[in-house]
């Protein structure tokens, strides 16, 4: 019985320790993984607002970021993009598409006030290696910029319309995840951003 009492102590004593000890961890290296995460999305709107001179990273959105026509996707941040006068140019968004193979893909996208396409930037995907991958790169993430059209599609057989979108070889379910996720984008910027960049 005494055995038994002086493991339990031990246990706890150790579990005690530990418990301070990963809180300590957490304290001191939160601070820095914030700051990591503000100078990613800070390059990221960069990127995709080369124009902008700045961005609103105060700007709190009024709703869930829920898009009716798009319900696995989720708008999750806006950033007003502007001027060096502080005048708004158009809006830097994130958003999170649920329709991935591999799982969620987050991204940024940037509009301008006239609704078009400035730029894609991923931040989070994690599709198969070597085909839904290619996302990641220039080659399909640049066919979306100076597109300017209410809603965008994907085709296999090359791009022919303004707003259409060379689908990835081999990964049609992660082209139609960016597709969908571009369009709920650009839904959420026509129906509740427009008008504050007028």
């Amino acid at each position: 019985m005494k055995e038994i009492i002086k493991n339990t102590v031990i246990l706890t004593v150790i579990t005690l320790i530990s418990g301070v000890l990963l809180g300590f961890v957490h304290q001191v290296t939160e601070s820095p993984i914030q700051e990591q995460q503000r100078l990613r999305e800070e390059k990221a709107c960069e990127a995709v607002f080369e124009e902008a001179e700045s961005f609103d990273t105060s700007y709190e959105m009024p709703d869930d970021g829920v898009v009716s026509d798009f319900p696995a996707d989720v708008i999750d941040k806006v950033i007003p993009a502007l001027d060096q006068d502080g005048k708004v140019l158009g809006h830097v968004l994130t958003v999170t598409s649920g329709e991935g193979y591999g799982g969620d893909i987050q991204f940024m996208m940037g509009v301008s006030n006239d609704g078009e396409l400035t730029g894609l930037e991923i931040l989070s995907i994690s599709e198969t290696a070597g085909l839904g991958m290619k996302a990641r790169e220039p080659e399909f993430l640049d066919q979306f910029a100076g597109k300017k059209a209410e809603s965008l599609t994907y085709t296999k057989s090359g791009a022919a319309a303004d707003n259409e979108i060379d689908a990835i070889s081999g990964a049609t379910i992660t082209t139609k995840a960016m597709t969908n996720g571009v369009n709920a984008g650009l839904a959420y910027f026509h129906e509740r951003l427009k008008e504050e960049g007028e």
